[in-house]
């Protein structure tokens, strides 16, 4: 059985900055509504002329977004798996509405902060991979890809995004053992800009209104410029083409339903 579809995104602005908030409580896991809300949320700021800079960050304490919800993950595996669904490079799977949303934020003249408030794994951490500048609050908190955990892999631009901060190898070695970072560590490790103290959001609006003064265009060219390298949209295709793949495999099936059934963490399911 998929989980509930309770995700909410809020959109709060004021001196031409926006805040985009997220909740699924108590979870704070990533569902279809938290892709609606947040394609709902960058239809608004992206019409807004007067929002000049964009901050992501999470509704509920200690937690950013969790990861996708697993509960969701194995419903849609099993229903691919009983219709005989076969993935392969030579029919890239089309793109979802959170893969597009992702190269919205990417793509946008507007600069955007993730200001992450707590744990923020898998489809999480992806989508502050998306955004410009990723700020993390100290705290004991997980941070990273652990999908391979679940016999799958990062399939919402982990396995493209990530090596453009850490470069290749460490990419390879944080993909393929799963491993998750204090936010010391992520900041160390490169994974994030900066471990700040203190609410986070309070550093991110300070970022932000630094920004929000500058010449939009500015800011649009700029950033144009130094993300000139965006993942490949054929490599991103591959990636969720492989993605779907292994969802349909009796290994990943298994271990996801071990970690529904049990409770247990993505990170040791």
């Amino acid at each position: 059985m998929s989980g509930p579809d309770t995700g909410t995104v809020t959109v709060t602005t004021a001196g031409g900055i926006a805040v985009i908030r997220f909740a699924n409580p108590p979870e704070g896991f990533m569902d279809e509504g938290t892709e609606a809300g947040l394609t709902d949320a960058l239809d608004r700021v992206e019409a807004d002329d007067s929002i000049r800079a964009v901050i992501l960050t999470g509704a509920q304490e200690g937690v950013f977004i969790r990861h996708y919800d697993v509960r969701v993950l194995e419903a849609r595996s099993r229903k691919l798996a009983a219709r005989g669904m076969v993935f392969s490079p030579d029919r890239p799977v089309p793109e979802p509405a959170l893969h597009r949303n992702m190269r919205r934020i990417e793509t946008s003249a507007k600069p955007y902060i993730a200001a992450i408030n707590g744990t923020a794994m898998g489809g999480g951490y992806e989508l502050a991979l998306a955004c410009d500048i990723r700020l993390a609050q100290a705290g004991d908190y997980p941070i990273g890809l652990p999908e391979v955990n679940l016999g799958i892999l990062p399939g919402a631009g982990g396995t493209q995004r990530l090596p453009q901060l850490v470069g290749q190898a460490r990419a390879l070695e944080y993909c393929l053992t799963g491993r998750t970072f204090l936010p010391h560590e992520a900041a160390e490790a490169g994974l994030v800009n900066a471990c700040v103290p203190g609410p986070v959001l309070d550093h991110a609006l300070e970022m932000a209104r630094r920004m929000a003064v500058q010449p939009p265009l500015a800011l649009a060219h700029i950033k144009r410029l130094i993300r000139g390298a965006a993942p490949d949209p054929d490599r991103l295709a591959l990636e969720r083409t492989l993605f779907c793949d292994l969802m349909v495999q009796d290994e990943a099936i298994a271990l996801m339903a071990r970690m529904n059934s049990t409770g247990s963490d993505i990170r040791n399911p």
